[in-house]
C-alpha cells in the first residue's frame, strides 16, 4: 500500500464513520452485549474486540491500523505515553534473571526504567558497538534494545546487521523509529521484532498530544495487549487518537518540510567557526551517512550540534540568544525548539552516554530556513573561539 494513501484514507471510507470527513471519536468508556456469552467471549479476545476504554475502541483501533499499515507490521498497539509503550514492551519481554542489551544511546527515561527493572532481577549493559554486544552478552540475555539514529548523537546503526547477529542468538531486537517515522524507515522489513514509537513528535506534530504505540508481528503484540497494556493501565483515549488520526494525514508533506529546513540549518551550522560538529545522518559528513542511504529514505530535522566550548554558562548564554528557537523539550512540532542536556543531565549520565558540555540540541520546526539560520548566526557570535 502507497503511504501517503495509508496516512489520509486508510479505514476511513469504511460503513461505520458513516461518511464523516473525521472519523467519530467513541468517547463512551464502555460497549454493551446482547447476551452474557457475547460479553464473556469479548472478555476473552479483549485486544481485538470493543468491551472497555482501557483496552481499546473504533478511534483508537483505526489509528493503529494505519500505524501497524506504514510500518508494515501485522499489529499495533497505541499508549497514553511514549514511555507506556515502551515499558510495556519491555517488561512483556523479559522476567526475573533476565539481561538487557542496550545498544548505543538511547532516550533517557527508557535507561531509567531499566534501571528501576533491576530491583525485579532483570538486569542490562550498555554497549557501543556489535563488538561490545559479543563482550556483553550473557546466556540469561533475552533482548536487544536500540534507535537508530541514536539519542543526541544521532549515530546510525546498521539495522539489518544488528537484528541478524541479534537471530543468530536468540535475542528478541527492539528499536525506537521516532526520529525517522515511519515515512522514512521501516525497520521491520530490516528484521526488527518490534518497533516503537513516541506518537508526540513528527507523527502527532502539533505538541498537542502525548502517545506512543509499539508494532510487530501479533505474537508478541497479543500477550502485550492483553496482559501489560491492560495492567498498566496506559491507555490512549479515542481524544488523542484522533490527533494521531489527524496528524498522519498531513504527515507526508511535513516530513517533507522538515526534512528540507533541516538540511539547511545543519549545513549552515556544519561550516561555522563556533561549532566542532554537526551531527545530521543527512549531511555526507556525517560517519554513518552511506548506511543511512541504504535504509532510511529520507530525514527528519532534528539533529545536534557541538558548541566550541567548555562552559555550561556559554552553552545557557546560546540558548538565551536565540529568539525564533524556543527553550523546551521534545520535538516534532511546527515550532523549532533548543535544548542541552548539559544544563539539566548529571555529569554522570552525560559521561555515560558520552555527551560533551557544548552538546546542544536542535529540533527544526516549519520556519522559514533562512529565519532560523540568521537566528542561529547571531547567536553564535561571541561563542567559543569567536569570543
Amino acid at each position: 500500500m502507497d503511504d501517503e494513501w495509508i496516512c489520509g484514507r486508510l479505514g476511513e471510507d469504511e460503513p461505520w464513520v458513516m461518511g464523516a470527513v473525521n472519523p467519530p471519536v467513541f468517547e463512551n468508556s464502555l460497549f454493551t452485549f446482547a447476551t452474557a456469552e457475547e460479553l464473556g467471549e469479548a472478555i476473552r479476545n479483549e485486544d481485538e474486540r470493543y468491551v472497555y476504554w482501557r483496552g481499546t475502541n473504533p478511534t483508537v483501533d483505526l489509528a493503529q491500523r494505519k500505524l501497524a499499515a506504514l510500518e508494515r507490521g501485522e499489529r499495533a498497539k497505541c499508549f497514553g505515553s511514549g514511555m507506556g509503550a515502551i515499558a510495556a514492551t519491555i517488561s512483556s519481554l523479559v522476567q526475573a534473571g533476565d539481561h538487557v542489551l542496550v545498544l548505543g544511546a538511547v532516550y533517557g527515561p527508557t535507561t531509567q526504567f531499566l534501571r528501576y527493572l533491576e530491583k525485579f532481577g532483570v538486569t542490562h549493559t550498555h554497549v557501543g558497538d556489535l563488538a561490545g554486544c559479543d563482550s556483553a552478552i550473557r546466556p540469561n540475555t533475552r533482548l536487544l534494545y536500540f534507535e537508530s539514529p541514536s539519542y543526541m548523537a544521532y549515530a546510525v546503526v546498521d539495522i539489518a546487521e544488528v537484528t541478524a547477529w541479534a537471530r543468530e542468538r536468540g535475542l528478541v531486537t527492539v528499536m525506537d523509529n521516532t526520529w525517522s517515522t515511519p515515512l522514512f524507515q521501516k525497520p521491520l522489513t530490516l528484521g526488527v521484532d518490534l518497533v516503537v514509537h513516541s506518537l508526540s513528535k513528527y507523527i502527532g506534530g502539533h505538541s498537542d498530544l502525548v502517545g506512543g504505540v509499539v508494532i510487530g508481528p501479533s505474537r508478541l503484540i497479543r500477550p502485550l495487549a492483553l496482559t501489560e497494556y491492560q495492567l498498566y493501565g496506559s491507555a490512549m483515549s479515542p481524544h488523542d487518537a484522533a490527533k494521531v488520526i489527524k496528524g498522519l494525514r498531513t504527515l507526508p508533506v511535513r516530513m517533507a518540510a522538515h526534512q528540507e529546513r533541516g538540511l539547511a540549518v545543519a549545513e549552515f551550522l556544519s561550516g561555522h567557526p563556533a561549532v566542532r560538529a554537526v551531527h545530521h545522518p543527512g549531511l555526507p559528513s556525517h560517519p554513518g551517512h552511506a548506511t543511512a542511504l541504504r535504509q532510511m529514505t529520507g530525514f527528519s530535522s532534528l539533529f545536534s550540534l557541538v558548541l566550541d566550548t567548555e562552559s555550561r554558562e556559554e552553552v545557557g548564554s546560546f540558548l538565551n540568544k536565540l529568539r525564533h528557537f524556543r527553550i523546551g523539550v521534545s520535538w516534532g512540532g511546527f515550532e523549532s525548539l533548543v535544548n542541552a542536556p548539559a544544563l539539566s543531565t548529571e555529569e554522570s549520565v552525560r559521561a555515560t552516554m558520552g555527551i560533551p558540555v557544548g552538546l546542544v540540541r536542535l529540533s527544526v520546526g516549519l520556519e522559514p530556513a533562512d529565519t532560523l539560520i540568521k537566528d542561529l548566526g547571531l547567536a553564535l557570535e561571541g561563542v567559543g573561539r569567536l569570543a
